[in-house]
């Protein structure tokens, strides 16, 4: 399955002014109609539309094909009419010219301070008049069928973008998973020798001062040791915080190669490696430990980012 991104961009659009050589472009003016769609991340799917007068009948079913084809995202609908026909506004007939004097005489029998028409708004009125182009909702539905289509393409396109991004991120977390491994083993016999010189030392400088009834034995003072070490081993483990960590690593990369609409599942997944990442070095006990969770607390901010984009 693919990988979505919630970003992308797309247009499509149909007539408009043509222009041939030799000829005035404005002479060949046919009815424009285009539709653009741009979206970015969201939680969920917010649809807004940004229809002309003419064109808001469309937007139930330019609401049901978007929402049957995407999941998540802020997503805005842009479409524009232009140039209905001949170039400049439309001389009004004698009758609507005589309807609209009716309908003013009128208003002003009633409101005798209502101000008269003016040119500009009697030919605003009467080009309101024409009729729309035969089939128009249904040419704006088929252009934004096919600027959904370069949409989902985008999306795609920077969703692969992304999933690459991501999985060259766990492959340098599953790297710092491994480099912590040896460390542990390393940290409690370090602390077990330390132990052991420490009280060797005590017992040395006892035996100098001339102290009597010592009874405490290297046998005893090995046993100790051990049980220190123990002690310490078990506040340091982080072995099944790693085990977590690589579970969740295991989980994020099927998500990216096999399922769809995984947005918010890695994102509750990245939340879970930030928590083990922290464990990891609230436990630490050695800068190269330490050093290893900071590394892999900024994979991890870089890949909740990027997560936020996906659908």
């Amino acid at each position: 399955m693919a990988v979505y991104s919630m970003t992308g961009y797309a247009t499509a659009q149909q007539g408009g002014p043509t222009e041939s050589p030799g000829t005035d472009p404005t002479r060949d003016l046919q009815p424009g109609l285009g539709v653009e769609i741009r979206s970015v991340n969201s939680r969920f799917l917010d649809l807004t539309f940004k229809l002309p007068d003419d064109l808001r009948g469309t937007e139930p079913a330019l609401r049901e094909l978007l929402g049957t084809r995407l999941k998540r995202g802020k997503v805005e609908v842009r479409a524009w009419l232009e140039g209905r026909g001949d170039v400049g506004p439309r001389a009004p007939s004698a009758a609507e010219l005589h309807k609209i004097v009716g309908l003013q005489d009128n208003i002003q029998a009633w409101c005798p301070k209502a101000a008269p028409l003016s040119v500009a708004e009697v030919l605003q009125l009467t080009s309101r008049q024409q009729g729309l182009p035969s089939g128009l909702h249904e040419q704006l539905t088929a252009l934004a069928h096919t600027a959904l289509d370069g949409l989902l393409s985008a999306r795609e396109r920077e969703g692969q973008r992304l999933a690459a991004m991501l999985l060259d991120r766990l492959k340098q977390l599953r790297q710092l998973a491994q480099d912590a491994q040896p460390l542990i083993p390393q940290l409690v016999a370090q602390q077990r020798q330390r132990f052991i010189d420490r009280w060797n030392e005590a017992l040395n400088a006892s035996a100098v001062a001339g102290g009597t009834g010592n009874t405490i034995t290297s046998e005893m003072a090995q046993d100790r040791a051990l049980t220190e070490a123990t002690a310490f081993a078990i506040r340091i483990d982080v072995a099944e915080e790693l085990t977590r960590l690589d579970s969740h690593l295991s989980e994020i990369e099927r998500l990216l190669k096999k399922e769809n609409e995984m947005g918010k599942r890695l994102d509750f997944l990245i939340q879970e490696l930030h928590r083990e990442a922290n464990t990891l070095g609230s436990k630490s006990s050695s800068l190269d430990l330490t050093r290893i969770s900071v590394d892999m607390k900024v994979l991890i901010e870089q890949m909740r980012e990027q997560v936020q984009n996906i659908e």
